[in-house]
């Protein structure tokens, strides 16, 4: 029988990590209000008596900020702040035995895969008529959409794999149900992430299916733009861009992480596929879809890598002129394959080689966004702050990309699309009025 409480559970998720983690996090809150249960993210009034850390384990850095968000926690629990703390996510499922033993204050950890088990210590039931079903922590009007969980590439510096597993792609009806719960919240622009996008549907489908859900999405009344993020270069399914360009809410857009341009480096990531190749595939693919918005993720400091190594990325750079390229610095993961190499770069010689090249990328990002002045782009508005509006192209996902910044007496609804006409570009951001 349980006890009568004095007050009632109030539940603040705090997310750490990438976007898919939001996604658990909002999955997670859909669940607990089905249950009557109040729950907020990133609580800041602190009339919370219960904390849900939802950790990243990604990299050295998203490690210790996950490690230190836990203990920011205990310490409040320790000061009669909150009765409970619950820690789950990618680095609850790969160091939980360690976990557990350093951090004991924390009343349990759970896995990535482990939603019911959190939801019955929460003493709440898990709804699976829920499914697709999640409380945005996003403004209402863009969403991530998860098309898939874990990852089959052996990539041998990702540790993804040991902690979300193999990759599982969900169903396309359910997906399609899934987006349109969220137009019917007011989402008009949704973000497809997975570890791997173009790996989708090859496990359920036994088919590269992501141009298939492609479609089903498009014809989802309401929804105005589909975003997508993560492809995966190698065996790349160029029918993908024969929807895309056929399709006007499918954004010109593709993140397509590339990770090195040296072939000594991309052999010893295992990343299957050469210099050449993805030279050959990034011209098919503006070949396809002409004005493409090009992103991609770059690693420097890989176990060998050589100045000779980082010239030729920077060279690589030059020739493609990438529309967005973000940068990050090894990190020496265990239970990877490349864990095994000397890791003999310092931190200081890593981040400086990091800098070295997104000098190269800012020249570029300056230029393409010089060429936008005196063109006009739909914009959509994100939000208003200090008395002026910031919006998105087409070409730009939330947070990682290019703001504009929109200064004007009229009011702009957030989360409507207007044109503007680029009066002014920076590096990063560029500047426009209302037509």
């Amino acid at each position: 029988m349980r006890t009568k409480k004095l007050h009632k559970d109030k539940v603040n998720i705090i997310t750490l990590g990438c976007s898919k983690n939001m996604v658990d996090s909002e999955v997670l809150s859909g669940q607990l209000l089905a249950n009557a249960i109040d729950v907020v993210h990133e609580n800041k009034k602190l009339d919370h008596n219960i904390v849900v850390v939802n950790t990243c384990g990604f990299i050295d850095k998203a490690k210790e900020e996950s490690i230190n968000t836990i203990l920011d926690q205990v310490e409040l629990k320790r000061r009669g702040k909150l009765d409970k703390v619950y820690v789950t996510g990618c680095l609850s499922e790969r160091y939980r035995n360690n976990l557990e033993e350093e951090i004991p204050e924390v009343d349990a950890f759970f896995g990535t895969m482990e939603l019911p088990l959190l939801l019955k210590r929460l003493e709440a039931d898990y709804k699976a008529e829920l499914l697709g079903e999640r409380l945005l922590a996003t403004p209402s009007h863009y969403a991530y959409m998860k098309i898939s969980e874990g990852c089959n590439r052996t990539c041998a510096f990702c540790a993804i794999p040991l902690m979300r597993g193999g990759h599982i792609s969900k169903p396309i009806d359910e997906l399609v149900r899934e987006a349109e719960g969220l137009v019917k919240k007011g989402v008009k622009e949704v973000m497809l992430i997975a570890q791997e996008l173009t790996y989708y549907g090859l496990d359920n489908y036994k088919k590269r299916a992501l141009p298939d859900l492609l479609n089903r999405l498009a014809d989802v009344k309401g929804l105005e733009w589909i975003r997508l993020h993560y492809a995966y270069p190698s065996k790349f399914p160029l029918e993908i861009l024969d929807v895309m360009k056929q399709r006007d809410n499918i954004c010109n857009y593709l993140d397509m992480p590339l990770q090195h341009a040296s072939d000594r480096m991309l052999t010893a990531m295992k990343r299957q596929i050469t210099r050449r190749e993805m030279e050959e595939l990034i011209a098919a693919i503006r070949d396809k879809v002409p004005g493409v918005c090009l992103r991609t993720s770059l690693i420097t400091g890989f176990p060998g890598e050589t100045k000779d190594d980082v010239e030729e990325l920077k060279e690589f750079l030059e020739a493609q002129r990438f529309d967005r390229v973000g940068i990050f610095t090894y990190s020496h993961e265990e239970g990877t394959s490349a864990h095994s190499l000397a890791d003999t770069l310092s931190a200081e010689e890593k981040e400086e080689r990091a800098q070295e090249i997104m000098e190269v990328q800012q020249e570029i990002s300056y230029e393409l966004n010089q060429e936008k002045v005196g063109k006009v782009f739909k914009t959509i508005i994100d939000k208003k702050e200090a008395g002026r509006y910031l919006g998105r192209t087409e070409f730009d996902s939330v947070e990682v990309d290019n703001e504009v910044v929109i200064h004007s007496a009229k009011k702009l609804p957030v989360g409507e699309f207007v044109n503007v006409k680029i009066t002014r570009a920076y590096d990063y951001d560029l500047e426009g009025e209302v037509i």
